[in-house]
């Protein structure tokens, strides 16, 4: 839940900048999707791939959009 609701922070901190977005919509798609079947794998009693998918998701997160990146917004 965290990390998806980092997402949406970053997504719309990003939306709401008065310069031309950086990244595009679609982006968020394959972490959200990602966080979905997380959980699905959590409730299914294998917490450890569930956690294995949102590292990779956290990865995803930091190489293409980039969250902590000093360009102006």
């Amino acid at each position: 839940m965290g990390v998806f609701a980092g997402l949406i922070v970053l997504f719309l901190h990003r939306s709401m900048g008065t310069a031309e977005p950086r990244d595009h919509l679609w982006q968020y798609l394959p972490p959200a999707v990602g966080c979905a079947i997380a959980n699905y794998i959590g409730n299914q009693g294998l917490g450890i791939w569930a956690g294995l998918i949102l590292l990779g998701v956290i990865g995803y997160i930091l190489v293409v959009l980039k969250p902590f990146d000093q360009a102006p917004s």
